[in-house]
């Protein structure tokens, strides 16, 4: 019987674990996170010239993601993709109890017929999503660190994701070369800042279908 005992444990716990993979959760996981849960303000430090969330981690596609502890990681888009939009027409967020794998779509932004998937910077299962910010997306683009947050997302692994994104003094870096790089499309069209800062707000927004395919691609790493 003992033995018996141990052998139904043993494949609990290997089902628990498959489910778990594969996105199949319960959903008592949008438990953990409570609706309207104040949001924490982040401390702002500036860096080479770019104020950044003090503590906040960065994935390659414009993507942070901030641990709040009890694998809890609020997630958003930062203020490098909220210039390049200037406003957001809507914004859609895969759905709760969705399982999400680091480097997977996370959410989608429009504007003006022009659509960019973001990346989620973490692997886990979406348990709370920001109905503010959906309801009125310009939250994302004028307080990406703070109120235009889009979702939480439980993540069992999320010291080892962590290890995966841009963070400390690599962050300003990354964000100095990223300007850069936007400063050629910019450029043509007489939109680059004279202080070498970001171009105007909503530049994707001026360009020709294939500048704007091709600057999703590269900034937002849309296929």
């Amino acid at each position: 019987m003992s033995i018996l005992f141990v052998l139904l444990t043993f494949l609990v716990i290997i089902s628990v674990s498959y489910f778990m993979r594969h996105g199949q959760v319960p959903l008592e996981a949008t438990e953990h996170v409570q609706a309207g849960a104040p949001v924490l303000k982040p401390v702002m430090v500036r860096e080479s010239g770019f104020e950044v969330p003090k503590g906040f981690c960065f994935h390659p596609g414009h993507t942070w993601v901030c641990d709040e502890g009890r694998q809890n990681a609020r997630m958003g888009v930062d203020s490098f993709a909220g210039s390049l939009f200037g406003k957001i027409d809507k914004v859609e967020v895969a759905g709760l109890n969705r399982w999400v794998r680091q480097g997977q779509k996370v959410c989608t932004i429009t504007r003006d017929g022009v659509t960019a998937d973001f990346m989620s910077p973490v692997e886990g299962v979406v348990v709370s999503v920001n109905h503010d910010a959906m309801h009125d997306p310009s939250l994302i683009t004028k307080d990406p660190y703070n109120n235009g947050w889009i979702c939480v997302i439980k993540a069992p692994e999320m010291e080892v994701n962590l290890k995966n994104l841009l963070q400390g003094p690599m962050v300003s870096t990354w964000m100095q070369n990223s300007v850069r790089r936007l400063q050629s499309y910019a450029a043509p069209l007489g939109a680059a800042a004279a202080d070498g800062g970001l171009p105007v707000d909503g530049l994707i927004a001026t360009l020709d279908p294939t500048a704007q395919r091709s600057m999703l691609r590269e900034f937002f790493l849309n296929n």
